[in-house]
């Protein structure tokens, strides 16, 4: 098998995988991504043990235990280009011997579970409550860079979406990609449930409107009214599509849980977003060591 050059799988002076900075020891199965870093710590405070503290850029991570659970809680930052450097780094670290730069001959399944933030685009689901992603619709390009396959369930819902929001030319082909059956049985509970957009950006993309115009100024409507079957589009925002694109790939399980800070349709923004986004966490930190 050919050995993976330093110039493409980039090993730190302490062994440590090069953006996470995290050894392969130091990295639980089940992993928790949060987008913002100092988000990192209100999830691990909730840890009876910590074991190990890693932080390089924006990629915080704290790994230790609930009871008898081992977790890792780490943050991504924003967009799919980070989620990109994070898979595939998270996928190294338990799929790649680092010494030896070849892959390992058994893989490994990780456990992802996203606790983010998001924007509704239902008049029903408000502010402050959750939404767990059945699937991810990615409006960004970045699984188009690589080799992938979906299920006929994931082909029906973008060829609907792509005929139903009439996409302009200049934009990416939208692709498909459905949460782990495991964890959304496990994780879901108390939460809605429905198709989540991920956007590669926070205002155009979003359909907001500052100082520029849009090319698609009735995107957001489109979305809100799409249909296939019981398949609705809940809501938005830029990361759950590329998680769940590359753990397909890479062979993980992920799941992204998202509080609603916004209600794009009733034009409301929580009162207190950071006692929901604390519900969440511990009401998904409690599925887990369950």
């Amino acid at each position: 098998m050919m050995k993976i050059e330093s110039s493409e799988l980039i090993v730190n002076e302490r062994g440590a995988i090069y953006h996470l900075d995290i050894r392969p020891e130091e990295l639980a199965d089940t992993v928790i991504f949060v987008g913002d870093p100092a988000r990192v710590e209100k999830v691990s405070k909730h840890f009876d043990v910590i074991e190990f503290k890693n932080a390089h850029r924006e990629f915080i991570s704290h790994t230790g235990f609930i009871g008898n659970k081992r977790l890792t809680v780490l943050s991504t930052g924003i967009g799919p280009d980070n989620i990109d450097i994070v898979m595939n780094e998270l996928d190294a670290l338990v799929n790649i011997d680092l010494e030896k730069r070849i892959p390992n001959d058994i893989k490994k399944s990780l456990n992802i579970i996203r606790i983010g933030t998001s924007g509704s685009l239902q008049a029903d689901i408000p502010v402050d409550s959750f939404v767990a992603g059945t699937h991810g619709i990615g409006l960004d390009n970045l699984l188009h860079f690589y080799r992938f396959q979906n299920n006929p369930e994931e082909l029906a819902i973008a060829g609907a979406f792509a005929d139903h929001c009439h996409l302009h030319g200049n934009m990416s082909k939208p692709y498909v990609f459905s949460a782990s059956p495991f964890l959304l049985a496990k994780l879901a509970e108390g939460c809605f449930t429905g198709i989540t957009v991920t956007s590669p950006g926070f205002y155009g993309p979003q359909g907001r409107v500052l100082r520029m115009g849009l090319s698609m100024p009735n995107l957001n409507e489109s979305l809100t009214s799409f249909r296939l079957g019981n398949h609705r589009i809940t809501n938005y925002e830029m990361e759950t599509s590329a998680i769940y694109g590359l753990g397909a790939a890479l062979g993980h399980h992920c799941l992204a849980v998202n509080v609603i800070v916004a209600n794009r349709i009733a034009k409301q923004f929580s009162k207190d977003a950071n006692a929901s986004i604390e519900k969440l966490i511990v009401q998904t930190l409690g599925h887990i060591a369950n």
